[in-house]
């Protein structure tokens, strides 16, 4: 992708703009095209109503308004989502905090929250591998309110790899949960927009993101 020093794809914008002039050049060849074979074979005992081709011009100026509005649409899309992007690269080394269902665990120890709505007197944080082994880390009687938790896999005797969590209680609660991670690129997917590469995390869109917590000192 070149980015320009407005931040856009300025080499697809151009594509794009040509092919929606293209396309509203070609409707309207052929609208001419069969406005005038309509006339060609009208019947000349009762011609066309003139109102008719009034009403058709009226449609097709009515089609090429929206094409171009979907046009720019989608321009203003593109630079928005290059905005995003150079925006989230900035912050590349940061700490974030992101909501997600899955943590990915190396020899460090991984820092995650969630929040109760009720109390509990057993709150438990339940990890599970690709294998289905659970792993158990009791948190002990809370109050309403945000619970911090930590996850050291050497203490814990777990392997490196990717786990399943979540929150177990009495109550039932299924509160989400974030984690802490530090984040380490930014890239643009074709189908999922902007995907940033988060340790503790792997990869996640950035709407999971809930707090960018500045780079380590």
């Amino acid at each position: 992708m070149t980015i320009g020093t407005n931040g856009v794809d300025s080499n697809a914008n151009a594509t794009g703009a040509s092919n929606s002039i293209a396309a509203n050049g070609d409707m309207t060849q052929l609208f001419t095209k069969l406005l005038i074979a309509q006339i060609k074979n009208q019947n000349p005992l009762e011609p066309t109503d003139p109102s008719q081709f009034v009403s058709q011009l009226t449609q097709l100026s009515q089609v090429e308004s929206m094409q171009q509005m979907v046009a720019q649409t989608n321009a203003s899309a593109s630079m928005l989502q290059s905005m995003q992007v150079m925006a989230l690269g900035a912050q590349v080394g940061s700490n974030v905090t992101a909501v997600t269902d899955r943590v990915v665990l190396g020899e460090d120890v991984v820092s995650g929250r969630f929040s109760l709505e009720s109390s509990s007197t057993s709150v438990t944080v339940v990890l599970e591998n690709a294998e289905g082994q659970q792993h158990r880390i009791q948190l002990g009687t809370h109050k309403p309110g945000a619970v911090d938790f930590q996850i050291d896999p050497e203490a814990l005797g777990l392997a490196p790899g990717s786990y399943s969590i979540r929150v177990e209680t009495p109550t039932k609660e299924t509160p989400a949960i974030e984690v802490q991670g530090t984040l380490q690129s930014v890239r643009i997917s074709a189908t999922e927009g902007a995907v940033l590469q988060v340790s503790n995390l792997g990869s996640i869109g950035a709407s999971a993101i809930t707090a960018f917590n500045g780079r380590p000192q």
